[in-house]
C-alpha cells in the first residue's frame, strides 16, 4: 500500500477551507513508518551525510530514525526558548505574523553535509529558515526531505530557488 494511502486528510482544520494532511496516521501503522523511514535512508545511504536535522516537531519523529540507520548524528531545530544551552536562531514568516527556530551553536559544524527532515513542505517559511541556519552554520544542505509535499502552495520552488535539492515521498494537489 503506498504511503499517500495512509495519510488522514482532516477537512478544514485549523481554518475553514484547509485540508489539513495529519501524518499520524502514518505514523501509527508500523508498515507506514518503516516504509517512510527506509525510503529516504536507502536513498541516502551513500550520500556520506554527517548530521540529519528534524524541525519540530514531526521532523524529530522522522529524522531520528533516519540518523540511527545512516549511523549519523541528530540535530533538532526547534521553535524560540526551547533549547536550553547557547542558540542561533532565525525569524520567517508565518501566513499572520511571525515565528522564529532555533538549533544549538555547537549543533552544526562546519563542512557537516546534513539531511534536512520534515513532515511537510507547504510555504517553505520554516524550511527555508532551517536551510539559511545550517549554512550560515557552515553546513551544507544535501536534501530536504519531505514525507508530504503540497506543490500548490509553492514551498518546493522556494527552496528550489535557493538551491535546494527537493525530496518527497507523496504528493498532495491543493493546500
Amino acid at each position: 500500500m503506498p504511503i499517500k494511502s495512509r495519510i488522514r486528510t482532516v477537512p478544514h482544520y485549523p481554518h475553514k477551507g484547509v485540508m489539513f494532511r495529519d501524518v499520524t496516521t502514518l505514523l501509527k501503522d508500523p508498515i507506514g513508518f518503516r516504509t517512510t523511514v527506509q525510503e529516504i535512508t536507502k536513498r541516502h545511504q551513500k550520500s556520506q551525510i554527517s548530521k540529519v536535522v528534524g524541525i519540530e516537531s514531526r521532523g524529530f519523529i522522522i529524522g531520528a530514525p533516519v540518523a540511527y540507520q545512516l549511523e549519523t548524528g541528530f540535530v533538532p531545530i526547534r521553535k524560540k526558548n526551547k533549547l536550553p544551552a547557547e542558540t542561533i536562531g532565525r525569524d520567517y514568516q508565518l501566513e499572520y505574523g511571525s515565528d522564529r527556530i532555533e538549533v544549538h551553536v555547537d549543533a552544526i559544524q562546519r563542512g557537516d553535509r546534513v539531511l534536512l527532515v520534515d513532515d511537510l513542505i507547504a510555504t517553505g517559511g520554516t524550511a527555508e529558515a532551517a536551510v539559511r541556519l545550517i549554512q550560515e552554520m557552515g553546513g551544507e544542505v544535501v536534501e530536504c526531505c519531505f514525507v508530504i509535499d503540497l506543490p500548490d502552495v509553492g514551498g518546493r520552488k522556494r527552496l528550489e530557488k535557493m538551491g535546494c535539492k527537493i525530496f518527497s515521498l507523496c504528493e498532495f494537489e491543493g493546500d
